[in-house]
Parts: structure tokens; C-alpha cells; sequence
């Protein structure tokens, strides 16, 4: 679509806003390029924004409407993804290669999106090919509206940190590795803000509190991160806020987010900010800096240590994190308002991981099954009804103990129903799983295998609700999950290198309504693709 084109829908959409009373409407215009960073001390080829590495920053509020022109000026396609934003009634706008036609090079394409009835900390992301390991991910934060009573004062500053693991090779090299059925290395290193170790300072005065929003945008890593004499009170998770508790080290598992306060109530001086990963060997670590306005001195003494392999120690804070029952969320309305635990599941889904090899390459998958990209966004195929691309079904909701196999993987599942969802994990790694679309309530999660007798154990008072939940080695996770979100959704592990290999599935949450108020029409602006190419959008 030209630019023009994007403008006169942008400038369209914000008179319909000022006649009509709207929501807010916030405009971004982000031109995606190559260029060379060295995170690492050494010349990688990134993907920036606006020339940025990390990408800038979204800020927004409940219910503004986001219009974010993204052109690609790459040499090949190219998405972007939102990482815990639900785009209610609206999976086009995912970004996701099952939802969303990629931008081809030197194109544009014009997200239209909402905040509905959202708050808290996020990320965005390039979601295609091996992208992520190249950068073009940046915060997102959404705040309460100004009626909203907010569960603590204001700080004086609100800092995004992104962590994750990284590798000096281009995101090329190591996309060809995973081509050739191979394994990837372990990362090289671990970046905060886009740099490596005393890269990122932090800049705070003395006696005043700060917020600093945490996610793991990595590719794999579990990590840890502490401050050098602080300590912090969580207070959100993925848009939950939480009972705020202190902790001296905080686990975020691969895209998770957390929001917590620090207060700069030491000496005046200089203090190390240390990212580890976890369940590591060797353990990466890197640092930056939290510096006083009055420093007296840069930062010394030993760099302090945090957890490496224990898992029980994780688990027990995994437990800790509940939610903040009395908070409003993004109305003026207690967070624990909805009982989820008085509500009877009509279903119970069980993930577990399978690695294996077909025709001698590694793959992943799930259930026995490893994804297989069609040719046609599938929410595309499912809007217009074309035969062939996928089959709802393609992936059972249990595991079957079959061999390992390649299939366009769509689970079916009901509008409005309210479901369990068991991951189970009967490897050696911690691994990470998000749900696009959801938040979900993370009622228990233990050693062992999940039985129906687990449930004994369910915290169905107050689980955090977030969008992506860890599993520990040999561990299950359980969740509820409200099917209120028609659409397309991913379900994917966080490890993008399982991920790229197959390691994720759509689920097809599905009413025969035909109701705007139960999802959207296509995006008047959607690219078409695939099969979807002689179809048409509605009229502009």
C-alpha cells in the first residue's frame, strides 16, 4: 500500500474519532532498516527503527487506538508482532505469520490497533523468519486513564529495560544453521537495553522511586536480575497489577514482563544492575549501572551474585506472585472482581514439548506435531473460506505418543467457553509459552506429571493473569483461560529457535455469530496473499 494511502486512512480514522467522541488515537510512522551495531564489541548487521536498536518505545493508555505505519525497507518480508496486546476481536492485526501477510520489501503496512482494556508492560517484536535475533523489538507501556485509582504514587521516572540473550553471529548465519537440521550454539552474551556488559546506566536521584518495566525479549534464556543494595516491589505483570511484594532478584523467563519500584535510598554512588541466566552452563552475566545524580564514585566491589541452577528456588517465587485483588484494573473495578475459580472448565487441554528429527533435521513440535507454515495467512483462509490450507483438528489436544510429524497445526475451540490448559514438560530445560490474544490465570504449577488429582493444589482465589507462563524442568503448569477472544491465536514456545522449527499451533477460537460484536471484518487496509490474492477487503 503507498504511504499516501496509509496517510489518508490515518488522517480518516482521526476525524472519525473527533466526530464521533472516540478513544484517542496516537500515530507512529517507523521506517525499518539494516545497520551496524556492536552489542557485543563486534560489527553485527541489526534491524533498527527510525535508526533505533533498540526500537522506540510505545506509549499509550487504556483504549488508545495505536496507528503504527511500519515500512519495510528490508530486503525480504517483514512483521511485527505485540507481545501480550490482545487486539480484542481483531487477529489480523496479530502480526504473526498465521494471521497477517508480511510486508514486502520497500511496502508499507498500516496496524490498526486498540489498548482495549488493557494496562501494564509489553514488547513488540519481528516476528518472521530469524528476525528477532537481529533487534527491531522495543517496549510497549500502557497506563491506567487518569479516573483510574492506581495502587501506588506516582514515581518519579518509568524506565524500560529489555533483557535477553544474544549472539554475535547475523540473525542470517543463524537462521541457515537451523535450515541445515542443526541445533543453534548457546548465545554469546546477555544485553540490557541493546548493550552489552556496563553498556546501559540508569539515571536516578537520591531518595526518590523509580519504575522499571522488565521483559525478556531474548531468544532462550531464563534470566535474573538483581541491583547491586536495592531491592524491588513488584508491581505488575503483563497488565495484572500484583500483591507488591520485595525481592532481591527477580526470574524473567523468555517473554515475560514485570514492572517493579526501586528507590534510590543508598549512598550516594554508582551501583551495578546485573542480568545472569539461568539453568545455565556456563552462566552468562552481564552488567549496567544505576547511577546517583550525587554519585561519589563509580561502581565497585564484587559484582553480587544471584541463583544458577536451583529450580526449587524459582518455583517458589513463580508461586509468590499473586494478584492484587482490591487494584483496579483497567476500570474502576477490584482485579478479583471475577472469580475465576468458581467457574466450571468444559475442557482440559494438554500441551507437552516433542523434539525429534524428520528426514534427519531437528524439528519441535507439540502434541506430536511440528508446525508447518501453509501458503496463505490462515486467518486469512478461514475469513474467506478457502479450502486447503489448513484443517482445524490437525493437532489433538492431548498427547498421543505418536512419532513426531509435519502438519499445518489448528486447534478448534469454542467462543465463551472456559478452559484448562496443561503444559507439560518431560525435558530438561525450562521452557517459556505465550498465548496470543489471552490473558490467562495461572492456577498451579509443580514437578511431575499433571493428573487430575493436581488440581488439589489450584490457587483459585488469586493466580496472576498474564500471557506467558514458564514451565520448569520435568514440571508441569496449569491455567484457565476465558475463550472470549474470537480469532486466530498463537499458542508458541519462547525459545525462537524451537519456535522457528515448529514449535507452536493456532488456536482457532470460533462462533458461527457472523456479529461485529463478536469480532471484527477483515481490516479495510489488509494485505492479501497467498491464495487470498484475487480476494478483496471491504470498499475504503
Amino acid at each position: 500500500m503507498p504511504k499516501y494511502l496509509a496517510v489518508c486512512i490515518a488522517v480518516g480514522a482521526l476525524l472519525i474519532a473527533i466526530a464521533t467522541a472516540e478513544d484517542p488515537y496516537k500515530f507512529f510512522d517507523w521506517n525499518v532498516t539494516y545497520g551496524d551495531i556492536y552489542p557485543l564489541g563486534v560489527r553485527q548487521q541489526g534491524i533498527l527503527i527510525n535508526g533505533q536498536f533498540p526500537g522506540p518505545d510505545i506509549h499509550a493508555v487504556t483504549n488508545d487506538n495505536l496507528i503504527v505505519n511500519v515500512i519495510n525497507s528490508l530486503d525480504e518480508p517483514f512483521l511485527l508482532s505485540w507481545n501480550g496486546i490482545q487486539h480484542r476481536r481483531n487477529s489480523f492485526e496479530d502480526g504473526v505469520y498465521g494471521t497477517t501477510c508480511p510486508i514486502p520489501p520497500g511496502k508499507n503496512f498500516t496496524y490498526i490497533m486498540q489498548a482495549k482494556d488493557q494496562i501494564g508492560s509489553f514488547y513488540y517484536f519481528p516476528s518472521l523468519e530469524f528476525h528477532k535475533a537481529a533487534g527491531g523489538f522495543g517496549g510497549i507501556r500502557i497506563l491506567s486513564r487518569p479516573r483510574i485509582p492506581v495502587p501506588f504514587d506516582e514515581p518519579a521516572d518509568d524506565f524500560t529495560v529489555l533483557i535477553g540473550d544474544w549472539y554475535k553471529s547475523n540473525h542470517t548465519s543463524l537462521k541457515a544453521i537451523l535450515d541445515r537440521g542443526h541445533k543453534l550454539p548457546n548465545p554469546d552474551g546477555i544485553l540490557i537495553n541493546g548493550r552489552g556488559s556496563n553498556g546501559a546506566t540508569f539515571t536516578v536521584q537520591q531518595g526518590k522511586t523509580y519504575r522499571l518495566r522488565i521483559s525478556n525479549v531474548g531468544l532462550q534464556n531464563s534470566l535474573n536480575f538483581r541491583i547491586q543494595n536495592h531491592r524491588m516491589k513488584l508491581l505488575e505483570v503483563e497488565g495484572t497489577h500484583t500483591v507488591q511484594q520485595m525481592y532481591s532478584s527477580l526470574d524473567v523467563h523468555c517473554g515475560q514482563s514485570y514492572s517493579v519500584l526501586i528507590t534510590a535510598d543508598q549512598p550516594g554512588k554508582d551501583y551495578y544492575i546485573v542480568v545472569s541466566s539461568r539453568f545455565t552452563t556456563p552462566i552468562l552475566t552481564t552488567t549496567g549501572t544505576l547511577h546517583y545524580t550525587n554519585s561519589a564514585g563509580k561502581v565497585s566491589g564484587p559484582i553480587p551474585g544471584g541463583p544458577t541452577i536451583q529450580v526449587d528456588w524459582s518455583l517458589n517465587q513463580a508461586r509468590s506472585i499473586r494478584t492484587n485483588l482490591t487494584a483496579s484494573g483497567p476500570r474502576p473495578n477490584p482485579q478479583g472482581s471475577y472469580h475465576y475459580g468458581m467457574i466450571n472448565t468444559s475442557r482440559t487441554i494438554i500441551i507437552q514439548s516433542s523434539p525429534g528429527r524428520i528426514d534427519g533435521k531437528q524439528r519441535y513440535g507439540l502434541n506430536g506435531v511440528s508446525f508447518k507454515p501453509a501458503d496463505t495467512p490462515l486467518k486469512l483462509a478461514d475469513y474467506f473460506n478457502i479450502g486447503g490450507v489448513f484443517k482445524v483438528g490437525s493437532i489433538p489436544d492431548r498427547p498421543k505418543g505418536r512419532r513426531l510429524h509435519l502438519d499445518t497445526a489448528v486447534m478448534g475451540a469454542d467462543y465463551r467457553t472456559f478452559v484448562e490448559i496443561v503444559f507439560q514438560n518431560p525435558e530438561d530445560i525450562v521452557q517459556s509459552y505465550h498465548i496470543d490474544g489471552y490473558q490467562f490465570f495461572v492456577v498451579g504449577m509443580d514437578g511431575g506429571i499433571w493428573s487430575e488429582s493436581s488440581r488439589k493444589g489450584y490457587n483459585l482465589r488469586d493466580g496472576v493473569a498474564r500471557s506467558t507462563i514458564q514451565v520448569y524442568p520435568k514440571s508441569w503448569s496449569a491455567l484457565y483461560v476465558p475463550l472470549d477472544n474470537v480469532g486466530m491465536w498463537n499458542v508458541r514456545t519462547e525459545f525462537w529457535a524451537r519456535q522457528y522449527l515448529g514449535q507452536q499451533f493456532y488456536l482457532r477460537v470460533y462462533t458461527n455469530s457472523g456479529s461485529i460484536r463478536d469480532e471484527f471484518p477483515i481490516p479495510k487496509n489488509a494485505r492479501l496473499c497467498g491464495r487470498a490474492t484475487d480476494h478483496h477487503t471491504r470498499p475504503l
